[in-house]
């Protein structure tokens, strides 16, 4: 019998796809393959920082990476939620936290006691008074905190903020000591087997010819391999994600050291805040149908909170994702297989997510067409369930001051989250889906935070007594104000356990 095991993984394209791709290949495949990386240093990125889930934590744990060294190579911070302003009314806030709110008790979640004690009780604040996290990010506060004593309150979940070419560079070490190998150079075209149409091999600018078993596409949005050698074409959401242009800038950075993201409502977009120990990240994300570059740029430079660093960067983007995710022997990650803009910080996550799928079903050189469909299916839901969750964001919008928020407000949006949303409005309950990378308690966040308030709260809340559900909001406050306390401020605990 011919032995069909895959021998030679060729990447195309590097940054933070391509690097995290090449160091947990190498990682977990070790020597039974060969791993090369094409990249050009030509070829810029435009990223001028980065933020991401607590999901980076399993990738940098499985990659057996240092935190304290991860965070000063990387000029990182803590992140423990992004704070969403302007997104229901003008001049509302909240905080989609990692954590979640109070404590359940009796099998039933928190917000239904909540929801009882406003409705029934007369309480007055929010949800968040309730929540560790948020008290801890309005503080400036963080360290690792695993439960809050020896309740059933869960400890401090967190992520991070990161410059990003740092952390591909961290990454293309660690690739490179594990056996990876790195070709400097551009990719000028593709060469395909006539037979099977499959990708043969990829010639460089520098003249040489790279052949491979299984081609990985990180080239960006314009999908080299996937997209123009092989034809996959690609699903447009811009009917219900129309956001289209961004542009991006650094700034300097300011105190304190908040330990949370910024995401503010524009009168076309949104505008991101990310802030790293040296510099703040800056960006700003629109619809060029309902303003122009010129605007939008003048509009984020003006809302800076520190002189900017160098100048704004464009870009161009399509919401959406391609048809196929893998096509015959190659498979796209990244930007080449989708984008989904950032309002989530899920970018990342994305790659990590599918690289986890491609060693699942790791192939042969049959690439039997069973294990791709599973690929592509498996994938395709986790780009669905995401849209969902960032769609609800602009839909349920209670702004109506301009034309873009109009527009979210009325347009019509997947029938999945229709469902979603009528279902909470009813009875304060979220079907969390099992592939769904986000929680019950941040569909329960952002609905509430943007005005979504439900009509009921379920029964079993009312086993307590007035008296009862008094006393444990109370305890849960309790318990919070004590675990924050003794917390170190953000920069703190950076300066006194990373270093410089």
């Amino acid at each position: 019998m011919s032995d069909t095991r895959i021998k030679k993984i060729v990447i195309v394209g590097g940054g933070t796809s391509g690097w995290i791709a090449a160091a947990s290949l190498a990682k977990f495949l070790g020597k039974t393959v060969d791993i090369i990386l094409i990249e050009s240093d030509a070829i810029g990125t435009v990223g001028v920082g980065e933020a991401t889930i607590p999901q980076i934590r399993k990738l940098n744990g499985s990659l057996g990476l240092d935190e304290a060294e991860f965070i000063r190579t990387t000029k990182g911070s803590f992140k423990l939620g992004i704070e969403f302003n302007d997104w229901g009314h003008l001049g509302e806030s909240y905080l989609h936290t990692f954590g979640d709110p109070g404590i359940d008790l009796s099998g039933l979640k928190f917000h239904h006691y909540w929801l009882r004690a406003q409705q029934a009780e007369g309480l007055e604040g929010s949800l968040w008074d309730y929540s560790l996290h948020n008290r801890a990010a309005y503080d400036h506060k963080f360290a690792p905190l695993q439960r809050v004593g020896n309740t059933q309150m869960g400890g401090l979940s967190y992520a991070y903020h990161f410059d990003a070419g740092l952390y591909a560079k961290h990454l293309r070490k660690l690739a490179v000591s594990l056996g990876v190998s790195r070709q400097e150079g551009r990719v000028i075209d593709v060469k395909l087997r006539p037979e099977t149409g499959f990708i043969d091999s990829v010639d460089l600018e520098n003249g040489l010819n790279i052949e491979g078993d299984l081609f990985i596409d990180c080239s960006g949005f314009r999908g080299l391999l996937i997209g123009d050698a092989l034809g996959v074409g690609y699903e447009d959401w811009s009917e219900f994600l129309p956001c289209n242009r961004a542009v991006a800038i650094g700034c300097e950075a300011t105190k304190p050291l908040l330990p949370y993201t910024k995401s503010t409502a524009r009168e076309a977009g949104w505008q991101w805040r990310i802030p790293l120990q040296s510099r703040t990240g800056n960006g700003h994300v629109y619809c060029d149908k309902f303003t122009d570059q010129d605007t939008a740029t003048t509009r984020l430079l003006e809302s800076l909170d520190g002189k900017a660093i160098g100048t704004p960067k464009q870009l161009s983007f399509t919401t959406g994702r391609r048809k196929e995710f893998w096509a015959k022997n190659c498979v796209s990650l990244g930007l080449s297989s989708g984008f989904l803009e950032p309002l989530e910080s899920t970018s990342i996550h994305f790659v990590q997510s599918h690289v986890s799928r491609l060693l699942e079903f790791f192939p042969d050189k049959n690439f039997g067409p069973a294990t791709q469909a599973e690929y592509n299916r498996v994938v395709g839901k986790e780009f669905k369930l995401v849209r969902d969750f960032l769609v609800l964001h602009y839909k349920q919008t209670r702004r109506d001051d301009t034309e873009f928020w109009r527009y979210c407000a009325n347009m019509s949006v997947p029938d999945s989250l229709t469902h979603k949303m009528e279902l909470f409005a009813e009875t304060g309950h979220i079907y969390r889906e099992i592939d769904d990378l986000f929680r019950e308690s941040s569909w329960v966040q952002v609905m509430l935070g943007q005005g979504l308030m439900p009509r009921a709260y379920h029964r079993m809340a009312d086993k307590l007594s007035g008296a009862q559900l008094t006393q444990f909001l109370s305890d849960v406050d309790s318990l919070i104000t004590k675990a924050v306390a003794p917390l170190p401020g953000h920069a703190d605990f950076i300066a006194q356990n990373i270093g410089g």
